[in-house]
């Protein structure tokens, strides 16, 4: 690789306009890959800046850091993705995105009879129990779909 085509560090924050911190956390997170030098200092590919791009896409639309992971696993690493790469990796996300937006379509046109109730189980809680199939369990919250109970506090945006 010609050493134009690669970028310390530093400068891949200031054109991601992400922090050095979350860069090394995102390489933590196998998210980004770059080379060392002889003095064992980050060298990034150019083409790093559109993965970030995409991450940061990504997470603007709820997908994990482990499902961003998964999906730039399926890119090249030897080489800029195409942009037929690009639409093969959008086209495995249509069907789960897809999902997504029906599920908080729901819960938009649903949470105004429950918010407040605290209950969650009973016969008319279409969001976390519907039809009351946990209610022989008593009474409370006992089980979120798994997209409203994702913890996701240790991703940095």
């Amino acid at each position: 690789m010609d050493a134009r085509d690669e970028l310390s560090i530093g400068e891949i924050a200031r054109r991601s306009g992400l922090s050095v911190p979350t860069l090394r956390f995102y390489e933590e997170k196998g998210l980004v890959h770059p080379d060392r030098t002889g003095g064992n200092q980050r060298r990034f590919p150019r083409h790093t800046l559109r993965r970030l791009a995409f991450v940061r896409a990504a997470q603007q639309f709820g997908l994990s850091l482990a499902e961003i992971r998964q999906a730039l696993d399926t890119l090249p690493a030897d080489r800029p993705p195409t942009a037929r790469d690009w639409q093969r990796l959008s086209r495995t996300w249509h069907d789960a995105l897809t999902e997504r937006i029906e599920a908080l379509t729901r819960l938009r046109d649903t949470t105004s009879g429950c918010i407040g109730c605290g209950c969650l189980s009973t016969t008319s809680c279409p969001i976390a129990n519907a039809d009351d199939a946990l209610g022989a369990d008593g009474s409370g919250a006992r089980r979120w779909p798994a997209l409203l109970r994702e913890d996701r506090a240790d991703e940095p945006r």
